[in-house]
């Protein structure tokens, strides 16, 4: 009540000619970060885009592409491969939560392909003990998808591709309700890919890549009939890049990615207080300190929990896609610190070593992503090796700050492909 006589004296001290007067106050913070379910699904998995700071929609192609950008399938060198991913998850606290991927691809010709994946997100062990005589009672939650995507080589420099995706959350504790049950969804992933014909500059070859991908797009996602409903974590990745061929043995590739999530932004939701002046007189008189709310000259009524800014998030997927680009309580310059950006760029040498940097950027009140990457690759017949490294740039501290990311990758029929 007593932030509500406060905004009553701020008000009464102006001379007011309206018959009635609002004053808006807010009890959301500024900082409006979108969140949804199962984030796990935004973790980059393979060392490769970890590396060049999650950079994957428009690199070249390889046996992880189905996580970033399945129509680069179709310009694949190799005729099939598998990827296998390691990624330990808050390292620094625990050594039992970690996030596993394994990835199979093939080349049906020289216009298809198809790949399937496994994505699998361990969130430890869980002990709970009910008293210091009863034994403790172990839970392992988890969650996973299953996928799988079919591409299509639509003209020589460009291919689509379509993925489904069935997703599946076990965060449920058996102690605290013996009814929860798994939550599960399904998400589609829509993707394009264009790749150049190399083209010769004054002292080198270049060669132009760029992608889009709209990932998964499907039904929100929640643990009971009652519940709340969450959002998948439906996003959309474009990206641009440009391989500089110096000679047969040297190659420097150079990519920039812009990612937004599809998600509504929080509204801005506080308290409305509504004063009216009763008397007619059409001024508030300044209250009186022994009796601020003067019945026969003001009436005050409150609305609570109200939206004062921004739209209802509480909509359908469909309608929320189409939302999210237009609902920022903040206009257009929100709706842009809601893009995160990437820089990537990887070096290679004789196609069997390379080195990789990047740069991943996201606005302060919208997370406060901000990280440098470090990579590197070594090739033996055809076994490729990968492995990253994280530094984190922002105040908050990444969950895979310091965190060293490990590729396998497996390629059969290396160079069947080689159109180029």
């Amino acid at each position: 009540m007593k932030k509500y006589i406060l905004a009553l004296i701020t008000v009464s001290l102006f001379n007011v000619t309206n018959a009635q007067e609002t004053v808006d106050i807010p009890n959301t913070p500024d900082s409006r970060v979108i969140t949804t379910g199962v984030p796990f699904l935004l973790i980059a998995s393979d060392a490769r885009a970890a590396g060049m700071g999650d950079v994957g929609v428009a690199t070249s192609a390889d046996a992880n592409s189905q996580q970033w950008n399945p129509a680069k399938y179709t310009f694949s060198l190799s005729k099939s491969g598998i990827g296998i991913n390691y990624t330990p998850y808050l390292s620094k606290l625990v050594n039992d939560i970690f996030l596993g991927n394994v990835t199979y691809f093939n080349r049906l010709n020289e216009r298809s392909a198809f790949a399937v994946s496994f994505k699998y997100f361990s969130l430890g062990e869980i002990e709970i003990v009910e008293d210091e005589n009863s034994e403790p009672l172990i839970e392992k939650p988890n969650e996973l998808t299953f996928d799988a995507s079919y591409s299509l080589r639509l003209a020589d420099q460009f291919s689509m591709a379509v993925a489904l995706r069935y997703i599946r959350s076990d965060l449920r504790i058996q102690v605290v309700d013996a009814n929860a049950a798994p939550a599960s969804s399904i998400g589609v992933d829509i993707a394009g890919y264009y790749q150049s014909e190399e083209e010769a500059y004054d002292s080198f070859n270049g060669r132009w890549r760029a992608g889009f991908a709209f990932q998964n797009l499907g039904p929100k996602i929640k643990y009971d009939d009652g519940g709340r409903e969450n959002f998948l974590p439906s996003t959309l990745r474009l990206g641009v890049g440009f391989d500089f061929i110096f000679d047969d043995y040297n190659k420097l590739a150079i990519t920039g990615e812009v990612t937004k999530l599809l998600v509504p932004t929080p509204p801005i939701i506080g308290d409305r207080i509504v004063f009216t002046d009763t008397n007619g007189n059409g001024e508030y008189d300044e209250p009186d300190p022994n009796n601020p709310l003067p019945e026969d000259d003001v009436f005050i009524s409150v609305e609570e929990d109200i939206i004062i800014d921004g739209k209802d998030n509480n909509v359908g997927f469909g309608k929320g896609i189409f939302q999210s680009f237009g609902d920022a309580p903040g206009g257009f310059s929100e709706e842009l610190r809601e893009f995160t950006w990437s820089l990537g760029a990887e070096y290679t040498y004789q196609d069997s070593f390379a080195f990789r940097l990047g740069y991943f950027n996201e606005a302060e009140d919208k997370g406060a992503r901000k990280f440098f990457a470090l990579g590197a690759g070594f090739k033996y017949t055809t076994i490729n090796i990968d492995l990253s490294y994280l530094f984190s740039a922002s105040k908050v501290q990444s969950p895979l700050e310091n965190t060293l990311r490990f590729s396998l990758v497996f390629n059969f029929g290396d160079n069947e492909y080689d159109e180029y």
